[in-house]
């Protein structure tokens, strides 16, 4: 066996052995958020749509300040059941209300971000598209199915504001067994248009992918602004010493 060849061959599939893993759905670019706003309402939709089933239970509400929100806006905004500013983000669904609603427990999505990075693309853009890909099925439980996670058992929360739709199939030649067919996604049909276009959809997607990828490490901000001043020091540092060193060894033979 040629290992080097084999190494670099087996490398060269990883991607799609990582999209296969997910359905083999491809996934979309998340769109590149940087405003407080776009955050702010990323925050709002992640109460809203996620937070009733979903727990963040390493992240607090009072860490939101450091997104511009005040203690009165989290308070009159983004809190309803009583809690406090400085308590975890908690859900009262019990465990086994939810195992039995669903057939499993929703995931905590503290850092449900970095969790989904993978070679087929970055957490956020398998959120970004696994969330605007549902589809109604009734075939399902809960009444919907989602490209990129096939047979999922998580509703869709925000269907309201994308509308209601079904996907569309087609049937073509197995390119490895011309005597089968497979069905292959042919896109979606609008059959029921929801309170948002699709482009809006789209934006407040990328706004609620945002904050879940701000969430996952609130301090990345400080992290990268850090790290620069870091580097700025330590190739000012290797300069001063390479002139020291070489005012040392200057008469040295």
């Amino acid at each position: 066996m040629n290992f080097p060849k084999t190494l670099i061959a087996i490398l060269a599939l990883l991607p799609a052995l990582a999209c296969a893993s997910e359905g083999g759905f491809p996934l979309d670019k998340a769109p590149e958020r940087g405003s407080v706003t776009s955050l702010q309402h990323g925050a709002k939709l992640f109460v809203n749509y996620c937070l009733n089933c979903h727990a963040a239970a390493s992240m607090r509400y009072n860490r939101l300040k450091d997104i511009g929100l005040t203690d009165d806006q989290i308070k009159n905004n983004l809190l309803f059941s009583g809690e406090k500013v400085g308590d975890v983000m908690t859900v009262a669904l019990r465990p086994a209300d939810a195992k039995a609603w669903f057939g499993a427990i929703p995931p905590d999505l503290s850092v449900i971000a970095r969790a989904k990075a993978s070679s087929a693309g970055t957490g956020g853009d398998y959120l970004y598209t696994y969330l605007r890909s549902f589809y109604k099925d009734d075939t399902r439980p809960t009444g919907w199915n989602n490209m990129v996670l096939p047979n999922v058992a998580m509703p869709h929360t925000m269907w309201q504001l994308q509308g209601v739709r079904t996907v569309k199939m087609v049937e073509e030649k197995d390119p490895h067994d011309p005597a089968k067919t497979v069905h292959k996604f042919a896109g979606y049909e609008m059959v029921k248009p929801g309170s948002m276009s699709a482009n809006d959809f789209d934006i407040a997607t990328a706004d609620l992918v945002y904050y879940l990828e701000w969430m996952a490490e609130p301090a990345q901000g400080t992290r990268k602004r850090l790290g620069v001043w870091v580097l700025l020091f330590l190739s000012i540092f290797s300069l001063l010493c390479w002139r020291l060193s070489a005012s040392y060894w200057k008469n040295v033979k």
